[in-house]
């Protein structure tokens, strides 16, 4: 079976996905949604993932391979270390040296995350391009893929939590309230003027950005949400028009099938 893990700085998203013999997935069998915390040993991440595989009814010695998205530096020598003990593998770990096959247009392409490569990559398999993927999570990501499958650029903007979250930090009289759709637009109390600002101000951002690119890109460009609050604003969206929460998931998968088939295609070589 193949693991793929998803870390970013407020969750980690996890996947199983069964594998045929040749190491080609099947399909999709569990996903997992769990608080990354940057004080966890190796030990506690194994402990916890593999109660939730036994959930499954599956074992660790089961998970053939892991492949992994981090853009939390400070974790991945634990995540590694944590694969090589419970799993007995070495994770493959996207980042520079790994072949994506997804060109990488910008002025420093080892500075892009491996989150939103992986987000460009699915996209492209499952909607082709000009595309552009909306990343709502701590921070919301604007992902552009162009015509052939180029990574362009794209923007990065504070995601409603942290907004949320600021408010509440550095305004003494102000209560941290939950991240919804509100019911009205004129707010009665505070906690409906919060929500109103927060909720329909970040729709106004996520919108004025993207007819921005659509203007640049083209009418044909679709627009793509996913991340933890993708279902919460997605809808409201002038722009967006599906939801994908398991995008950069899929994405993993991919470049794990396209690594491992380039090892399959070296081997005989080798061997010769």
């Amino acid at each position: 079976m193949l693991l793929v893990l998803n870390v970013n700085n407020t969750n980690t998203l996890i996947a199983l996905y069964n594998l045929h013999d040749d190491g080609s997935t099947v399909d999709l069998r569990a996903t997992w949604r769990i608080q990354t915390r940057h004080g966890q040993t190796a030990d506690e991440y194994g402990i916890l993932i593999r109660s939730l595989l036994a959930s499954e009814r599956v074992t660790c010695a089961a998970v053939r391979d892991v492949v992994i998205a981090s853009v939390v530096p400070p974790l991945d020598w634990t995540i590694r270390q944590f694969c090589e003990r419970y799993f007995t593998t070495k994770p493959l770990f996207i980042g520079p040296g790994v072949k994506t096959g997804l060109p990488i247009l910008t002025d420093n392409p080892t500075e892009v995350g491996a989150d939103r490569v992986a987000n460009c990559i699915g996209a492209f398999r499952h909607y082709g391009g000009p595309t552009i993927v909306v990343d709502f999570g701590t921070a919301t990501n604007f992902d552009v893929v162009s015509r052939k499958g180029e990574f362009l650029g794209g923007a990065i903007a504070p995601g409603l939590t942290i907004s949320a979250e600021a408010l509440f930090v550095r305004a003494a009289r102000l209560p941290r309230v939950e991240i919804r759709k509100p019911a009205k637009i004129i707010g009665t109390n505070t906690v409906d003027n919060l929500q109103i600002g927060l909720f329909w101000g970040h729709i106004g951002l996520v919108d004025s950005i993207l007819e921005r690119m659509i203007a640049e890109l083209g009418p044909e460009t679709k627009c793509v949400a996913t991340g933890g609050l993708a279902t919460v604003l997605a809808t409201e969206s002038k722009y967006i028009t599906e939801v994908n929460e398991l995008l950069t998931l899929e994405g993993l998968r991919i470049v794990y099938e396209n690594n491992r088939a380039m090892k399959d295609r070296a081997r005989p070589a080798q061997q010769g």
